[in-house]
């Protein structure tokens, strides 16, 4: 089968001046891979479409937390047919259907003609979900839903999320308007901040600004957010957090940016009862009682069958011509890339 197979293994040694992904030709080749056969619990499939997130830009660079296989397909997440099982209930009860997916760990990736998934993280889609809503389903929509649970464990209806004008944070900002949350956005541009507010964010700052703290600390004062989503993860989230009030939940879900924060008041932990932690959806997937988990995933579902919830998209790839088009795409804000077999 076709694939971009990874040129590299491991981690990278070397710090980019960028994450973003702007040359795929030292990272990833188009070529063959031989067709993967399923184990027990494990179901193949046939690509439709697979998404391209920030997290795949980077673990192909070597940056993500997980290493690179030499050799193997690339690609995290995607909607395809599942033609074969490798035996087991859940999975043989799954032929024929449309899911999404991630892709097991060791196994061709979904930039490829077939990938294969355990079966216990596939979701079978119902009619009204589009290709495009499937295949970036769960790395966005799931984690959206999932760690706005954690501010709603919370005694405050502000929260705080960075990289404001992602999918995954403009779904999430949808989410927490139509319960009666106020999301406070983070952006680095100005042209993001109408298309934000317009959608549910009570407050969106640009973190580029020269008032920025200042504005900032000014709605905490007011809002008292306790939770702080960030996908960024560098000096400046460290500054957001110094402004939160007591109780304050630093979650650190991703690392766009390669610089390292540095804590400003560590005694925050200890006098105003502040904690730093990680989510992480396959952890969550593993840990959520199964009720609580379907809930989730019907409810990201319904949203998207409805419309309430659509995936913006910049641009559908081909296989073949990844190499060369996917840089130019991916440069372009506010919607999704994808790749098509």
């Amino acid at each position: 089968m076709k694939s971009l197979i990874l040129k590299n293994d491991g981690y990278s040694r070397e710090k980019p001046e960028s994450t973003a992904l702007s040359d795929m030709v030292p990272f990833v080749e188009y070529g063959d891979l031989p067709d993967p056969e399923p184990a027990d619990g494990q179901v193949k499939i046939k690509m439709i479409l697979a998404s391209v997130n920030p997290s795949d830009e980077m673990f192909v660079q070597g940056l993500y937390g997980q290493p690179r296989i030499l050799g193997n397909g690339a690609g995290f997440e995607g909607v395809g047919e599942i033609v074969a099982s490798g035996g087991g209930a859940i999975a043989d009860g799954l032929k024929g259907l449309r899911v999404a997916f991630v892709a097991s760990q060791g196994q061709p990736g979904t930039w490829s003609e077939y990938s294969i998934a355990d079966a216990m993280t596939c979701i079978p889609l119902i009619d009204g979900v589009r290709d495009e809503d499937g295949a970036a389903m769960i790395v966005n929509p799931l984690t959206a839903l999932a760690m706005f649970d954690l501010v709603k464990q919370n005694d405050s209806k502000s929260f705080i999320v960075s990289a404001g004008a992602s999918q995954l944070c403009k779904l999430m900002i949808s989410a927490a308007h139509d319960e009666g949350y106020e999301p406070i956005a983070l952006v680095r541009r100005d042209s993001q901040v109408e298309l934000l507010k317009a959608i549910g964010a009570a407050h969106v700052l640009n973190t580029e600004s020269q008032t920025f703290l200042a504005d900032l600390s000014a709605i905490t004062r007011v809002e008292k957010p306790r939770v702080f989503l960030d996908a960024v993860a560098n000096q400046t989230s460290a500054k957001v957090f110094d402004t939160m009030p007591n109780h304050g939940r630093w979650v650190i879900y991703g690392k766009l940016d390669e610089e390292l924060p540095t804590l400003i008041q560590p005694g925050q932990m200890i006098f105003q009862s502040k904690v730093i932690e990680g989510f992480w959806l396959t952890k969550w997937m593993m840990e959520k009682p199964l009720a609580e988990k379907m809930s989730v995933i019907q409810s990201v579902q319904q949203r998207f069958a409805s419309g309430k919830w659509q995936t913006d998209v910049t641009a559908i790839v081909p296989l073949g011509q990844a190499i060369e088009q996917l840089p130019n795409e991916l440069a372009k804000p506010n919607g999704k890339v994808f790749i098509r077999p």
